[in-house]
């Protein structure tokens, strides 16, 4: 009757220990897999980011037009045009379309992804703003500046800010890891003592979110 019990005791043994290696090889296959998933995610969003940013005509004014492989693609003011020539009058104000390219000392790319998102939702001057989550649109409160300081016109961020989450990312995902970075400098926009707080107050460009669907101008079903 002992041998019996010893060859189960002896079964069990193996199958625990078949049983246990393959749970490791599973383990410590799994970040492989992990790694090429996430390297693929990483690749959709970035070519979601390039379409959103191509459909919504941002090489008009950053450079480039529709073409990325044109010159200056993205990369803001060129150097060798006319002084002036890419400016934008805001009133008494001339604004520049700023390098949106990933290098560190002309363009995005000393600027967190989370910036990015934050100047695209809330207009937020990047370089102004710390890096942190925002909850909120009133001064002082979820982490939104008690001051804050606007991107200039005429970038219509007021309309992006109702723009999913996804795009918003895809977008910063895009200018941060899709493009090569290209060293050019642009001119400081002008702009008034307020850095447009006034000119992009709540009754001025509504609120965020916008009003649920039907509002008093829109039907229903």
């Amino acid at each position: 009757m002992t041998m019996p019990r010893r060859r189960t005791w002896y079964s069990l043994s193996i199958l625990t220990l078949a049983a246990t290696a393959a749970t490791l090889a599973i383990v410590g296959a799994a970040p492989v897999r992990s790694g090429r998933t996430a390297k693929q995610a990483g690749q959709e969003l970035i070519l979601r980011g390039r379409f959103l940013v191509l459909s919504h005509a941002c090489g008009d004014c950053h450079g480039g037009g529709s073409n990325p492989a044109a010159k200056g693609w993205l990369a803001g003011l060129d150097p060798e045009s006319p002084p002036g020539q890419q400016a934008f009058e805001v009133g008494p104000f001339k604004t520049y379309a700023r390098n949106l390219t990933p290098d560190n000392t002309t363009g995005l790319g000393r600027f967190t992804e989370r910036q990015i998102f934050n100047a695209l939702r809330f207009g937020l001057r990047p370089g102004e703003t710390p890096d942190v989550d925002i909850t909120s649109t009133t001064p002082g409160t979820g982490n939104f500046p008690m001051n804050p300081k606007y991107l200039a016109p005429p970038i219509p961020w007021t309309s992006w800010r109702h723009m999913p989450d996804a795009d918003l990312r895809a977008i910063a995902a895009y200018l941060k890891r899709g493009l090569k970075p290209v060293h050019n400098p642009v001119p400081d926009s002008e702009g008034p003592p307020d850095f447009w707080a006034s000119t992009y107050a709540p009754e001025m460009i509504g609120p965020w979110p916008a009003l649920p669907f039907p509002t008093a101008n829109e039907r229903g079903e």
